[in-house]
């Protein structure tokens, strides 16, 4: 499904107007109309419902003024409270204005904050408010008595419904512009906004539902939206089906580099996530002296004892030795708990320019690299880099913040100018690629803020690279199934306290789940 800008959809709804003929009128119908059936779902059995929709100007107000006159035909008691003047409304917003008062719907004119001050009473006798103040397309903070009346709506606790975007949120970013609406439930129209699935946005938006108001799906295809929400459709891409006769030797063999003392673990979990996402044949390098633990903790798995610093790091001692290795590898999985040395730091480096496999780059990896990010220009095959926040942040010289308040251009940015495949993990986790398409995650929860998690994912990726997986897809595919693992076990174990090794023994269930649910399943 495509996520959509402000100005992706205002762009889809001039086109729907201007090449095809659908008035705008009939657009702002349609969306008021679906907004209030909606509405009805949420809201239909609160007795007795007395409904204020707080209205600006422009056609977010309109969408609302369309509500209004659908929810009085069920006599239900409502009244307008219009941010501006009447005359100050203008096109379709104004027909419909015009209807309510044909039809007798009050509309209180509170243009200013002295008249915002004289209605308060008056909105307090009300038990829904709708909020159609502002719609899309905000991008400063909300200054003067706006900002007054939105903090009127959150405080007094009365349940509120947004009209296409809580009003105040920034809804290319998902950040409030100083102040924003805390909507209980959302109707937004076409596609969804990157606000209504991309945090805190997610939380402000509350309840979210997508109203089709007849845009053609050729006029999308036209605008082509550079996000898309990562849905099972497009994560099946990852999984490369198996013959009857397969076998170990055709189902790819991955070598892992991770791993020091004291962080062992790192390397166990992503090993043993790549063997449950299919990998045929996985070989661990690790210095050398942490060889014989690891051996006790994967059966499955090969170990390659690796050249060391003699304090169990790898450095540039260790390149001719992974090099060497990957003869016959079909992926290298680089980075989680091998440490920051200036040694493993020149290994990283060396190993992207070195390398002639697909590279998944994560952990002390990617710090690793921080410093000589243009390194990545030298690579001979695609690369995932795997960045939590504070990764990304190093990666790009700016603040864990900056990140946080536009995941998506950040990874994009990083994506397009390295041209790489980046997957910015959190809530919400975006996968960028080079050619500047983002995807935003559906999958997950708040139970995976745990140690370990991201080394999980590290296999998973790699692993289905290796069994014939373009990057892309790989990236993609992995990060769904890493979160809907993780969704399986919290059902069962509850919201927190599980554990990365509870998340990898689920991956082949979901595996199962993604791949049946459109009817297939593995040959044979």
């Amino acid at each position: 499904m495509y996520l959509v800008t402000a100005d992706e959809m205002r762009e889809m709804d001039n086109r729907t107007i201007d090449e095809l003929g659908i008035p705008g009128l009939l657009l702002m119908e349609n969306a008021g109309r679906g907004a209030t059936d909606f509405f009805l779902e949420i809201f239909g059995k609160m007795h007795p419902m007395r409904v204020a929709v707080i209205a600006g100007r422009g056609n977010n107000g309109g969408d609302g003024f369309v509500m209004a006159r659908y929810l009085s035909e069920k006599a239900i008691p409502i009244t307008v409270f219009l941010l501006a003047r009447k005359r100050d409304v203008k096109g379709d917003a104004a027909t419909n204005l015009a209807f309510l008062d044909r039809l007798s719907i009050p509309v209180v004119e509170m243009p200013d904050a002295a008249a915002f001050t004289t209605q308060q009473s008056r909105l307090r006798h009300h038990n829904v408010y709708i909020d159609a103040i502002l719609g899309t397309g905000l991008r400063s903070d909300v200054k003067g008595f706006f900002r007054d009346v939105i903090s009127f709506m959150n405080e007094t606790g009365t349940p509120i419904f947004c009209v296409d975007m809580p009003s105040g949120l920034n809804s290319d970013t998902g950040q409030p512009c100083g102040i924003c609406i805390q909507g209980q439930a959302s109707a937004t129209f076409g596609y969804p906004k990157i606000a209504h699935v991309t945090h805190p946005g997610v939380n402000l938006t509350g309840t979210l539902k997508v109203v089709d108001i007849g845009i053609p799906s050729m006029i999308a295809k036209k605008v082509a939206p550079h996000q898309r929400l990562l849905r099972p459709a497009i994560a099946r891409r990852g999984i490369v089906l198996r013959n009857p006769d397969a076998h170990k030797g055709a189902t790819g063999h991955l070598l892992v580099v991770a791993g020091a003392a004291g962080k062992t673990g790192a390397a166990v979990m992503t090993t043993r996530a790549a063997l449950r996402t299919g990998a045929g044949l996985v070989t661990l390098g690790a210095p050398a002296p942490l060889n014989p633990i690891l051996e006790t903790q994967l059966l499955e798995a090969m170990t390659l004892p690796v050249p060391e610093n003699g304090q169990g790091i790898m450095d540039t001692l260790a390149l001719h030795t992974v090099v060497d290795a990957l003869n016959g590898k079909q992926c290298l999985a680089v980075g989680p708990g091998l440490g920051t040395a200036p040694g493993t730091k020149n290994l990283v480096c060396q190993l992207v320019s070195r390398t002639n496999v697909p590279m998944v780059i994560d952990a002390d990896g990617l710090n690793c690299l921080a410093d000589d990010l243009d390194r990545l220009k030298e690579r001979h095959a695609p690369v995932v880099l795997t960045p939590h926040p504070g990764e990304m942040a190093r990666l790009m010289k700016i603040s864990t913040q900056e990140i946080q308040q536009d995941r998506i251009a950040c990874a994009r940015h990083l994506a397009t100018t390295c041209g790489i495949h980046v997957v910015l993990k959190g809530a919400g986790t975006v996968i960028a690629h080079p050619d500047g398409m983002a995807y935003v995650n559906t999958t997950g929860n708040a139970g995976m803020a745990s140690g370990g998690m991201g080394d999980v994912l590290t296999g998973m990726i790699a692993a289905l690279i290796t069994q014939g997986a373009p990057a892309d897809a790989a990236a993609r595919t992995g990060v769904y199934l890493h979160g809907a693992a993780a969704d399986t076990v919290a059902k069962i174990s509850g919201p927190f306290g599980y554990l990365a090794g509870d998340v990898i023994d689920a991956i082949p269930g979901q595996i199962n789940t993604l791949v049946t649910a459109r009817g297939a399943s593995f040959p044979g």
